[in-house]
């Protein structure tokens, strides 16, 4: 994958998640510039995505850790680098476990 294609793809998954937060019926404020997306929870909790050009990841840090995903492109998704698990699955309960509500993320085809 080049450079200008992760760049891309990074900027479609943001773009995505965005979306379905603009989307949800909760008080939720996300600021994405600079390739960083913050999203801020109405509990004042922030889950932070940063992209990370020179290994080609994207970083998700969350108040339980940081964590890194790679892009695999067999199964157009985003996987953690340690277990496999697609960042949408990952990022639903991260969401749930940090904001303490219920929101799906569906990230397909990014």
């Amino acid at each position: 994958m080049t450079e200008t294609e992760f760049n891309d793809l990074v900027d479609l998954t943001l773009d995505q998640i965005e979306e379905r937060l603009d989307d949800a019926e909760t008080d939720i404020d996300a600021q994405l510039g600079g390739g960083i997306l913050t999203i801020i929870c109405e509990n004042r909790t922030q889950l932070i995505f940063t992209r990370q050009t020179p290994v080609k990841q994207l970083w998700l840090a969350t108040k339980g850790g940081g964590f890194h995903f790679n892009y695999d492109q067999a199964a157009e998704s985003w996987v953690l680098d340690s277990d496999g698990q697609r960042l949408d699955q990952f990022l639903t309960a991260a969401y749930r476990e940090q904001a303490g509500e219920e929101l799906t993320f569906d990230l397909t085809g990014a």
